[in-house]
């Protein structure tokens, strides 16, 4: 393998087999690290080998064109970051999918604020009617939920302009936040954010704002046992906690991005999270 900072075929090849092979990314580094490269431009030149090497295989195989995502400002690995009215801390990055789990993103009075404020107005969640885009009660989703407008009071406003800083995304880009509540036994089945672009039902729900690109599940409050956010496959399972967050983008609408994801069964207690979407453009 090259020990010089250029992007050889060489190395390139090195990259693709040995990721390929299902050699970690810290590993793959820790390798070039110990040819002589520094840590910062071997993490580039495998991000960047990686990428090309996806949106290749993409483009022969008809897949959708990858789009900019939000993405945390994560640069010299942080403990912390800056989002004007708090410090949040960064508990656990993973690059494919693509997850990072935050600590502290909400205070446990503003989890009981969203909590009370979504009360009143919960109904029956609903899933998205493919060939309509209606939605339709869907025995995989078992919660309750709501919408709140964005910015519909100076509180979610607050907390909007605190995750637009978070992952470094306008905030007139974000859906209004939900609310879900997941009693016992309540569970939302493996599923993708994305709107599927093939079915007839997704035209005038990406008429508003383009393709979803991210999304922030942020847990307000801890159950007793279960209701994890689950990530199968990536074998990887988000435990609930008060205040923290799991952030996870997909920059194409294919399950090629791994952000497969779902919402454990609550086994004991309750569970309450707040969603916010993220969309390509400002969402209207």
């Amino acid at each position: 393998m090259s020990t010089s900072q250029t992007i050889t075929a060489e190395l390139r090849e090195w990259i693709i087999t040995q990721a390929g092979a299902g050699v970690s990314a810290p590993s793959l580094i820790a390798a070039m690290v110990k040819s002589g490269w520094n840590e910062d431009v071997a993490v580039d030149a495998i991000e960047q080998v990686l990428r090309a090497h996806v949106d290749g295989a993409a483009r022969q195989q008809g897949w959708p064109a990858a789009v900019p995502v939000p993405e945390p400002l994560l640069d010299d690995s942080p403990l912390l970051i800056d989002v004007g009215d708090r410090q949040v801390q960064v508990l656990m990055t993973l690059a494919s999918p693509r997850v990072v789990l935050f600590g502290d993103l909400l205070s446990p009075e503003e989890c009981e604020l969203l909590i009370a404020a979504a009360r009143p107005r919960l109904k029956r969640s609903l899933t998205v009617q493919r060939d309509t885009g209606d939605g339709e009660v869907n025995q995989e989703r078992t919660s309750d939920g709501m919408f709140f407008e964005r910015g519909e009071t100076p509180a979610i406003a607050r907390i909007e302009e605190r995750i637009a800083r978070l992952v470094n995304w306008p905030v007139e880009n974000g859906e209004g936040l939900q609310v879900l509540h997941y009693q016992p036994s309540a569970q939302y089945k493996p599923h993708y954010d994305y709107f599927d672009p093939d079915q007839p039902g997704s035209t005038g729900i990406l008429a508003r704002g383009g393709q979803r690109v991210a999304t922030l599940v942020i847990y307000l409050n801890n159950p007793v046992k279960g209701g994890a956010t689950v990530f199968p496959d990536a074998s990887l399972e988000v435990a609930p906690h008060q205040g923290h967050a799991v952030f996870f983008s997909y920059e194409r609408p294919h399950p090629s991005t791994r952000s497969l994801h779902g919402g454990a069964p609550v086994i004991e207690g309750e569970k309450w999270i707040a969603t916010k979407w993220l969309r390509e453009r400002e969402f209207r």
